[in-house]
Formats: structure tokens, sequence, C-alpha cells
């Protein structure tokens, strides 16, 4: 059964947007590429210091094979362009992640879906709304909202100050703000 994934991609080494070209091809014999974001150029989230800017993707594919398969196959892909992991969150040429598989959640050694940091990282949740806007987590709640509301530059009030104290306006005002808020 063919299934819809969406694949982070990640380079910071080389030549990055080769690499990320790559990777693209790679995955087009893995199922069908049905979308590939624009590149994003963004700074390195955690690891040493001194990296440098990463590329950032996404990638939507079409595919039959089992998330642990693709996982396999992305670490070949990964390998195939000159990927080291000596250091964690280190400088590399290609990082691949699965950010999702369908409607499907899984946690087993080395591989969770929905990617656990998904909804915190802007340098993948803007290429993913690019490509599949209406992306969703398997409990059905849209991804690019749950990643607004974990982006404290993104996140919404959560109270609303309300000076109207007596009167039908002010029944009416609690009335439709609860309604609307919970």
């Amino acid at each position: 059964m063919t299934v819809r994934a969406a694949i982070a991609l990640g380079s910071n080494l080389g030549d990055r947007q080769a690499h990320l070209d790559a990777a693209v091809t790679a995955l087009g014999q893995l199922g069908t590429v049905v979308a590939v974001s624009a590149p994003i150029e963004t700074e390195p989230v955690g690891g040493p210091p001194g990296q440098g800017r990463y590329l950032n993707a996404v990638a939507v594919l079409d595919t039959n094979l089992e998330p642990r398969r693709l996982l396999d196959e992305c670490l070949t892909i990964e390998l195939a362009q000159g990927r080291v992991r000596d250091e964690r969150w280190g400088p590399r040429t290609l990082d691949l992640d699965i950010l999702l598989f369908g409607d499907r959640q899984i946690a087993q050694p080395g591989l969770t879906i929905p990617h656990p940091e998904l909804a915190r990282r802007p340098f993948v949740l803007e290429p993913l709304a690019e490509v599949w806007p209406d992306a969703r987590y398997p409990d059905g709640s849209l991804v690019q909202s749950r990643g607004r509301l974990t982006d404290p530059e993104m996140a919404a009030p959560s109270y609303i100050a309300v000076f109207l104290t007596t009167g039908l306006l002010a029944v009416a005002l609690w009335w439709i703000m609860d309604l609307f808020l919970g």
C-alpha cells in the first residue's frame, strides 16, 4: 500500500545544494517524489560551535516501503553523500529525517514517527507547509497549527482582558468567548 511520507533534508558541509539534489534523486528510487520545497538557509541548532549554516528542505514521497526500510534507505543515502556520524549534532554533508509516515505513530529504537522535534523546528515546519500544508499528526491535528503553538514568536496570547463586568453585553461577550476559546 502506498503511504505519503515527509522527509526533512539538511546539509551544512560541502556543496550543500548538490547533496540535497542527490538525496531527492535517490529518494525518487524509493517511490514517487510528489513535491520538494524550496531550500532555506538556517543557523545550526545545537551541536558544536562554529558550524556552517544549514540548507534545509522537505521532500514529500509516496512510497510502498515500510517505515524501518525507509529509514534504512535514508541512512544509505546519507552514507553515499559522505555522511560521517562521529559527533552528535555535528556538521554533516547530508541529514535525512522521516518527519511523517502517513497516519502512523511509531516508537521503536532508532525510529520515532512523527519526528519528536517536528513542532519545535521552524526550519522544518516552513518547508513542510510549502509542500504539504494540510499534513496531519496521527491524532488528526494539523502539523502547522501545533507548530505555531509551540513557537513562542508565533504563539497567540492565552488570555483576553475583559473590562465589561455587568449587563447583557457582558454576558453575551462572555458566552461568545467561552464558545470560541473553550
